[in-house]
């Protein structure tokens, strides 16, 4: 049970991330190397959010 949960809280975190991410983009003010950081941040934080729940386990 505790594995299903951690994969739906992950699962609905990364939506929730990519969704935040990508409503910058449908501004026509707003180009793609404006929001280049945008996506590296957000990418850096869903790895670290998988490695976390899934691979950090001592």
């Amino acid at each position: 049970m505790q594995k299903f949960t951690t994969i739906l809280g992950s699962l609905l975190a990364i939506l929730f991330l990519t969704g935040l991410a990508t409503t910058l983009t449908r501004s026509p003010m707003i180009g793609f190397f404006d929001v280049l950081p945008v996506y590296i941040l957000m990418a850096i934080a869903i790895f670290m959010m998988v490695y976390e729940a899934f691979f950090d386990k001592k």
